[in-house]
């Protein structure tokens, strides 16, 4: 089993878009795919479940991802045990734990500890590993073999815990000025929450708490919301200016401050770029509305015409992620 994040400290990218249906592909291929909503704004949860699912998921008795974790939150006991939801439309094993808008308060819990976990304190690793540890119990629930979360755009508290417990991430990006400016700080901030994570584990005298590793490994990028043109980027020549800065940036901000700590893939063509994905435009609000993939989407959906012949071919812009995913999940990877 794999765990991977979808990262980037720069919102706007179509990040949860692109996981919905690569998740979906990854579970039509007959793998059994976990979702973790762990952006506090909730897009995956309401892409993927019903509304009174939505609601159900945030009850005293739900499943949320806060639900599970709530007792630590109010440092009442450890965490809960609830099954992950079945996602509408999945054609195969495709689950989801649901987000919850109350995440965020965790994350200042997660700053309140983080001193005293790096000194060895229980509770305060009970705190920092608790999401963790709660999707460990729900990967092996629902048997999967990857396990995708979803991460909201910053660099703080929650996603340092939650992109600790990761084997791997890989960012979504924009061809824009803004994707680049978001690499600057990435890198060093990575290497920094490893320095810290190691002191944890250094300074954990336990043996009973699976604590994360702190050692996401780099996978690369993906290429988000541009138009495309017959051109060598595949792109109009506006968004190519900054298409052709991704790499440079990329290469310089994140890969070459993580390859001293053994932290990116190495690719036999040190090609990091895993893929483009067009803007689809409208086609993104019928999926939404229907909660299903755009390639799931019909006339039934409302689409007509040309619109569905481009929903149906819309999975062929994902097969070259999905196809690299699928190496990854391989055990001799």
């Amino acid at each position: 089993m794999r765990i991977i994040s979808i990262f980037n400290n720069k919102g706007g990218v179509g990040k949860t878009t692109y996981m919905y249906h690569v998740a979906h592909l990854l579970a039509e291929r007959g793998n059994n795919v976990l979702m973790v909503d762990c952006d506090s704004q909730c897009n995956l949860t309401a892409y993927s479940l019903a509304d009174t699912d939505v609601r159900r998921a945030w009850s005293t008795e739900g499943n949320s991802i806060f639900r599970n974790i709530e007792r630590v939150y109010q440092t009442v006991g450890d965490i809960r045990n609830r099954a992950p939801s079945k996602v509408l439309h999945a054609k195969g094993e495709l689950y989801i734990v649901p987000g919850d808008l109350r995440l965020s308060e965790f994350e200042d819990r997660l700053g309140d500890t983080w001193n005293s976990a790096k000194g060895g304190s229980e509770p305060a690793i009970r705190a920092q590993s608790a999401i963790h540890r709660y999707i460990l119990w729900a990967a092996e629930k629902v048997d999967a073999d990857v396990v995708l979360i979803d991460l909201g755009p910053n660099l703080g508290a929650l996603n340092r815990a939650v992109l600790a417990s990761s084997d791997y991430f890989l960012t979504p990006v924009a061809p824009d000025l803004f994707s680049i400016q978001g690499t600057e700080n990435l890198g060093n901030k990575l290497v920094a929450w490893r320095r810290d994570w190691d002191q944890v584990r250094r300074d954990w005298n336990g043996s009973d708490l699976p604590i994360p590793s702190g050692r996401p490994t780099y996978l690369g990028y993906v290429i988000q919301q541009h138009n495309v043109r017959s051109s060598p980027t595949g792109m109009t020549a506006g968004w190519s200016i900054y298409g052709n800065e991704l790499m440079p940036a990329i290469t310089q901000n994140i890969i070459e401050k993580l390859v001293p700590l053994k932290q990116v893939v190495e690719w036999e063509d040190d090609d990091y770029n895993l893929g483009q994905i067009p803007n689809l435009h409208s086609l993104v609000p019928y999926s939404m509305d229907a909660k299903k993939p755009i390639f799931y989407c019909n006339g039934k959906d409302g689409l007509n015409g040309a619109h569905i012949t481009k929903a149906k071919e819309s999975a062929d812009h994902f097969t070259e992620i999905v196809d690299t995913l699928e190496q990854v999940l391989d055990p001799a990877f």
